[in-house]
């Protein structure tokens, strides 16, 4: 091999490589925020308890991202974040069951000792009972002269009842 094809290769790859780190780095550049595994928040770790069933810690935090085929009874969550402006986040966190029940949580976070209250996000609104003392067939009729009289009508002014033994 020649020297010159070997320095120029050199100086080839040692570039390519340069650059890759180079713009990463440089201003106005646009990088995208990888994240990974399960959002895991203190919030949901704050309702878990003791005796919880799976299915109600399914519902809490999500699926697992780990469930490992030797060890049924243990769901692991892992969240992984990285973005330019903050270092990385990387949270773990392991549960562990005992004939279906919540036995045990280990990792980064731990539920807090008081019990937590959720509250709800939604409102109430009170609807004012509407008039029904008509059907809407007999509005309608009532616009064109046909069903009952209104209520407001006097009691002199509604036709006779016809006898039909005349």
């Amino acid at each position: 091999m020649s020297k010159p094809f070997f320095y120029l290769s050199l100086l080839a790859g040692l570039s390519l490589t340069s650059c890759s780190t180079v713009l990463g780095h440089l201003p106005g550049v646009y990088t995208l925020e990888i994240q990974q595994g399960n959002i895991v928040e203190q919030a949901m770790i704050d309702q878990l308890r003791p005796g919880m069933n799976k299915r109600q810690v399914l519902y809490i935090m999500g699926s697992p991202m780990l469930t490992d085929v030797f060890h049924r009874d243990r769901w692991d969550y892992v969240y992984y974040d990285k973005s330019d402006d903050e270092e990385k986040v990387q949270k773990k966190l392991s549960l562990f069951f005992d004939n279906e029940q919540l036995v045990g949580v280990q990792g980064d976070m731990r539920p807090s000792a008081k019990p937590v209250i959720k509250t709800s996000g939604e409102t109430t609104v009170d609807v004012p009972k509407r008039n029904l003392e008509k059907t809407m067939w007999e509005k309608i009729t009532g616009v064109f002269g046909y069903g009952d009289t209104p209520k407001n009508e006097p009691e002199n002014l509604k036709p006779a009842p016809i006898d039909p033994g005349y």
